[in-house]
């Protein structure tokens, strides 16, 4: 499948996140973001149902829609929010990769490995041709695909670094996956003895279906311990994935536009630097030299830093245009995409369990 169609965009944009700017222009920007994070966490604490991520993405949201602070996040606080939203994601992807360990991936199993990539598959490349064929703007079609299939926001946040991605494109993308990957913490567990699931099984459905780490538990918690274990496992296999996601698309863009940049440009690197990153985290963690407390504070960082690049997101979204001519083309592709990602998943739960 080619990503000629995709729109690609100068090199510089994919390596940084935009010219150095002076600390008095990002610092509004950042204390908003920051005092977003302390409200996120205060909402999860509050409401345990509701993850922190995606209490993060909601305050943004809410933050560039209310009539006290819109004005300030599109103005005086823009600048500071794009760099949340754009650099603090890579750090973020990074430090994912400590949740993981290649002992924990093959310890899995082959029957586990089939399900969750043909779980990602049939999702990325159904979401992927059905936004397109619905003439939706932008990088959206590979963002929501890559956003399904993978982690959610931040495997779009990943992938749009590559791609380079419009702000607007990447918020709009990250809120429509975020939002229903919330709807699945409701629905699914009212599923769970409807479909006659044990839990084993609804955990391993609940990984291989839900979008974000943080939904995934708050999801299968409601199963017992035994389902949230399967949950997370399966869904960290489905993290492992975002390094081989994000490298592809860098490499068709290395060789699809790598002969048409500028002499004065730089070509986009085959493996982005954050992918590196990742792979390296994943490597650190299997070592074991980690211990039990690094890997917790870790663990709390990557949370907060993602919060807070998400929140930066959420500020991004304009829900005018998001309601617009593409509002319900992009409510329709969110739908059938989790249609999908939920049916195959439970397919292939059925088939290897």
């Amino acid at each position: 499948m080619a990503l000629n169609s995709v729109k690609l965009r100068p090199p510089v944009q994919l390596l940084t996140a935009g010219p150095p700017r002076r600390s008095g222009e990002i610092m509004p920007g950042l204390l908003l973001t920051a005092a977003g994070v302390i409200l996120a966490i205060a909402v999860h604490r509050l409401l345990p149902a509701v993850p922190m991520l995606t209490a993060a993405v909601l305050l943004g949201l809410g933050a560039a829609h209310l009539p006290g602070t819109r004005h300030v996040v599109r103005s005086t606080a823009k600048a500071g929010l794009g760099v949340a939203g754009k650099r603090l994601m890579r750090v973020g992807v990074v430090l994912l990769g400590l949740k993981l360990s290649l002992s924990d991936i093959t310890g899995l199993g082959l029957a586990t490995v089939a399900l969750v990539l043909s779980t990602v598959a049939a999702t990325f490349v159904g979401t992927w041709w059905l936004g397109r064929r619905m003439s939706l703007p932008g990088d959206v079609p590979l963002l929501v695909a890559t956003g399904y299939s993978i982690c959610g926001a931040s495997a779009i946040g990943a992938v749009s670094q590559v791609v380079g991605s419009d702000e607007e494109d990447v918020a709009n993308s990250a809120a429509l996956v975020t939002l229903c990957g919330t709807l699945a913490i409701v629905v699914l567990p009212l599923l769970h003895g409807l479909l006659g699931l044990d839990g084993m099984q609804f955990g391993r459905w609940t990984g291989a279906s839900v979008h974000d780490v943080g939904q995934v538990v708050a999801t299968a918690q409601t199963a017992g311990p035994l389902a949230l274990r399967e949950a997370v496992m399966v869904k960290l296999m489905r993290v492992t994935l975002l390094a081989p996601l994000t490298a592809g698309v860098a490499y068709a863009m290395h060789r699809s536009r790598g002969r048409r940049w500028s002499t004065r440009d730089r070509r986009p690197p085959v493996v982005p630097p954050f992918v590196v990153g990742f792979l390296a985290m994943i490597a650190l963690r299997s070592t074991g030299l980690l211990s039990a407390v690094t890997l917790n504070a870790a663990d709390r960082v990557q949370q907060l830093v993602l919060a807070a690049a998400l929140f930066g997101l959420g500020a991004a979204v304009n829900l005018r245009t998001l309601a617009g001519g593409t509002g319900w083309r992009m409510a329709v592709l969110g739908m059938v995409s989790w249609v999908v990602v939920a049916g195959v998943s439970y397919t292939g739960v059925l088939l290897t369990t």
